[in-house]
This record gives C-alpha cells, structure tokens and sequence, in this order.
C-alpha cells in the first residue's frame, strides 16, 4: 500500500518546501522505503517552458521530455529517482484537460464545477501511477491562503477521507521570525498558516518551522497546543553550511521518526546516513579550491541555473576540493577591456540560453578560453557559440552566426525542423508552431567517436542525455570545421545532429548540445563535470 504524505507552505514562499521533500525522501530511502515525489503548482501556464527565467528560474527537463518545475531537480539529486512528466503537474495543465473534455462531450452536458471536477482531475493525477512505492510524497506549491491553491488543497483533503486511514500525513513548512527589536522569536504567523488549513478542513499532522535561532522548549511546546499536535511534531528548520547537510539536520530534529510514528510503522532503527555524512564532510573539508566563471545571460537570478550550480559542486565533490563560482553576465565581454574578469579563473564555462542578447560576449568568453588554453565547458547555446567562434576564427567563416539572431551571415547554427526520437519515429516540426513545439525535449542517445575525450570520459561510446533546445548545428559544415581542428566527437545515431564538439590539441574543451546538468548528482558527480573540475584543479597549479 501507498502512503501519501502532502507537503503545504505557509507565512511566505521560499522557505524550501522542495529541499524538505526532497531531504525528506532521501530519509525514507536511508531506512529502506522506495519514494515517488510530485509537485502541484497552482499557477495557470501548462508548463514554465515558456516563462522567462527570471519569473520562475530554471525548467527542468525529465527523461520523457516534460519541461517541470526545478523542484524536480532537487528530488532527482537528493532520491536518485528519475523524475517524469506524470511527477509534476499545474493548473494550467488541469484546467485544459477539463477543457478538452468538456469540448468532446465527456461530462454528458453537466455543468462543468471546480467541485468535483476539478478537483477530480486533481485527484487522479495524484493517484496516477503510483508504481506501488512505499511513499508518494507531493508538494503543494504557494502557501496556505493563496486563491489559486484552494483546489489543491480541497482536493488533498478529500483524498484523505478518500483513502485507507493512516495512509495519508500533512506536513506544514511555517517561518518562526526572530524581531531583533523584541529579541524574541514569534510562533502568531505559524498560529495563523496552520488557522488558514484548519479553516478548510486540513489538520497538520507536523509542522516544520524555520527559523534563523533555535526554538526553545517553551515556543515548540505552544505552537505544538495552538495548532493541536503533538509537542515531538513541531520540527525545526535551521539554517545549515550546505544544502546536502538538510537531510541529517531533519534526521537530527527527529523528522523521519515522527513520519513513521504518524503511519503506525516501526522507527527504531537508525537509518544509514553514511552517504550524506560522506557528502557534507568532503564539501566543508575540501582539500582545495578553484574558482570557475560561468558567462550567462540571467545570472541575476541563480535558482535560473540551479541545476548547473550544484553539477559544479557535484564536480568539487569528486575532486574533494571548493568550487568558487564567479557569475558573470556576458554582455560585459562585449567591451574590450572586461576581458581581464577572466585571467584569474581557472575554466571557463557558457551555459544555455535563448536568444540574441549577450550572445558576442559568449563568444568571446570562448575565444579568450580557446586562445589562452583555459579549461572550457559549453553546454547547449554555450556549444552553438563555440562552433562559430571555431567558424570564424579557426575556419575563415568571418560571418558565421545563428538563425535564430538573424538571417544575415553564415548560418553555423539553424532552426531543427526534424530529427529521429529515440523509438526511430522522425519527428517534425514549422517554424510557427508554438515555442514548446519546436524544441527537442528529453533523453536521446548519442554516439561518441572511438579514441575521443569523451568517449574517455564517459568510458562509453554510446550515451543518453536529456536535451532542450530549439536551435542545432548543422552538419554540413562539419568537414571544414575539423579541418580547421574543432572535432566532432558526438553525433545522433544517425550521424545527422552534432552533440558533441571538442579541440584535442587544448587542455579541455569540451561544448555538448545536451544539458548534463540535469542528470547529476552529489553521489554520483557526472562524468563531464568531474573532469571538467579535475581540469581546473590542473589549471589551478599551473597558475
């Protein structure tokens, strides 16, 4: 039987309801329970593949192409458990299947209603393949009294009348302010998230609290009476040196065991924590460090890149040294005298991105890493900005460029109008087809060139990684490109799509098509970042 534990935020976003079920997960597993995690996100996009960076942060890709939620990249990194597109859902995504159904005449002519039919549709999705794991755990997006997330929670609610008893658990994340002024910590917003629930007929059966200091008995033991549970669920949530750290401190603060004591199952043993204790040694006892720029377009935001910040951690962690990140935007490099930002760093990575803005100063970040032998790492556009600068500077392609700025110049790198998914099926699509449409979404394979870097690398020479990306390099400029001396080391199976780049006669340079990032984790670092940060320690003594 599958057990449900439904994961609701309060007082203000941001307090890490995705680090606490993702860590949350991580402990199940410890003590020999499989996990699924989910996210319910009440906003009306169907997906944020469309939405700026800078409104929703990073879209992360899954195997089966679903662009989600970033939250599903903390539960791949901290479970192991690839995520898919039945693991993340919106209101959008709800309300257009209502739609649809609507329009085909499955309702039999009623009147259409947020209950039940809503809340319905909300329901089976959170049924939907269970895989008969021991714990599904979803996560409520927005907080408790945001308009948009009543369905999810009425829906949640009917699940557990719904549902075998003790077969369902509703953890609340709170924020417990400290006033300076008062010098004192203040449990009334902690008080009134939990009224908010109660008011619509959810009982928290543990409430997690953040906080900057740590509860006292007599705080837990009044928040425990006012929101009615018991005095051992009212867990606390301090800050910690290091995210893969949340595991051991909810461990600490006994989460884990009041989730099994709530369920009527045993929790006398102690869970094997010796894979995050090993984690969270090697990051606070490092035996070095090295510092890597990363040229980007939103690097205002960091949560746009937040896969990409903890693959570069994943690599410190397989080196056993600190990984000093220096963000900077690339259209600084479109001055001449910005360069000089770069003579201090030891590798120089240009992550993905869409459109023309910042797009020189990607590549002249490429060209100062080409020509001064800095380890590189170009991933997705950072790839396609390798190419032209290799076609302009190597090649003699003087105009080289991409389509997608303009159709002035050689175009290196084209719109993708069809290519061959994993099944052999050919995939097609127009240029005016909507923006998710046109993109390659997912895992496809690629082939590595015998004797190559990577193949080196991956110790294989056929590979699956995840791909997003409206934009490829075209192939037909292949043969000038290695005969100027930038080799293809990566293609699709069938030769027609260029997934890899790299210059052998460099330290590492290494540009993939695909995204990495997303496949990485703290106990298992990706190949292509642990040896890119292996170059940089290399770089590091040559400084």
């Amino acid at each position: 039987m599958t057990r449900y534990i439904f994961i609701t935020g309060g007082v203000v976003s941001s307090l890490g309801k995705g680090l606490l079920s993702a860590s949350l997960g991580a402990l199940l597993q410890a003590r020999g329970y499989s996990v699924r995690l989910r996210k319910l996100d009440p906003y009306l996009n169907v997906d944020p593949g469309t939405m700026s960076p800078y409104q929703h942060g990073e879209v992360y890709v899954t195997d089966d192409g679903a662009e989600t939620d970033l939250d599903l990249g903390h539960y791949e990194r901290f479970t192991g458990v690839p995520s898919r597109q039945s693991d993340n859902v919106t209101s959008g995504r709800i309300y257009s299947t209502i739609l649809e159904k609507e329009r085909r005449g499955e309702y039999l002519g009623g009147t259409v209603q947020v209950i039940p039919h809503v809340t319905n549709e909300i329901k089976d999705f959170v049924l939907d393949q269970d895989d008969d794991v021991d714990f599904m755990l979803c996560e409520i997006g927005g907080t408790a009294g945001d308009i948009e997330s009543l369905p999810f929670l009425e829906a949640i609610r009917q699940l557990h009348n719904d549902l075998e008893p003790n077969q369902t658990l509703f953890m609340h994340l709170t924020l417990v302010p400290f006033l300076a002024a008062a010098g004192e910590l203040k449990t009334k917003p902690t008080q009134h998230s939990v009224k908010e629930l109660r008011g619509i007929g959810i009982q928290p059966d543990i409430l997690v609290c953040r906080a900057e200091q740590p509860i006292p008995v007599g705080e837990r033991e009044k928040i425990a009476r006012f929101c009615n549970v018991r005095k051992s669920a009212v867990i606390q949530a301090l800050d910690v040196s290091t995210i893969y750290e949340v595991p051991i401190a909810y461990h600490n603060e006994g989460m884990d065991t009041e989730v099994l004591r709530a369920f009527g199952l045993p929790y006398d043993e102690k869970p094997d924590l010796s894979r995050w204790e090993n984690i969270v040694g090697r990051i606070q006892n490092p035996e070095g460090e090295v510092k890597i720029a990363v040229v980007g377009k939103y690097t205002e935001l960091l949560d746009a890149y937040k896969s990409l910040k903890e693959s570069l951690v994943h690599g410190g962690i397989a080196n056993n040294v600190k990984v000093n990140i220096e963000w900077i935007e690339s259209e600084v490099f479109e001055q001449e005298d910005a360069m000089s930002r770069l003579e201090p760093v030891h590798a120089i990575l240009v992550p993905g991105g869409f459109g023309e803005r910042g797009a020189e100063g990607k590549i002249a970040a490429v060209k100062f890493a080409r020509e001064h032998e800095i380890p590189y790492f170009g991933i997705c556009f950072g790839m396609q900005m390798a190419v032209i600068e290799a076609a302009r500077n190597m090649a003699g392609i003087s105009d080289a460029s991409s389509s997608e700025f303009s159709n002035d110049g050689t175009n290196i790198v084209g719109l993708m109008t069809e290519w061959k998914s994993e099944d052999g099926s050919m995939q097609t699509r127009a240029e005016d087809d909507d923006l998710g449409g046109t993109m390659r979404l997912g895992e496809y394979p690629a082939t590595l060139k015998a004797g190559s870097k990577v193949a080196e690398i991956y110790g294989a020479t056929d590979i699956l990684e995840r791909h997003r990306h409206r934009f490829e390099v075209n192939v037909a400029y292949k043969e000038k490109l290695e005969a100027a001396g930038l080799i293809f080391s990566g293609l699709s199976p069938d030769g027609r799509l260029p997934e890899i780049v790299e210059l052998p006669n460099h330290p590492w340079f290494i540009a993939v098509q695909f995204h990495p990032e997303l496949k990485s984790k703290p106990f298992e670092p990706h190949p292509l970042f642990a040896s890119f940060i292996e170059a940089a320690v290399k770089q590091s003594r040559m400084v």
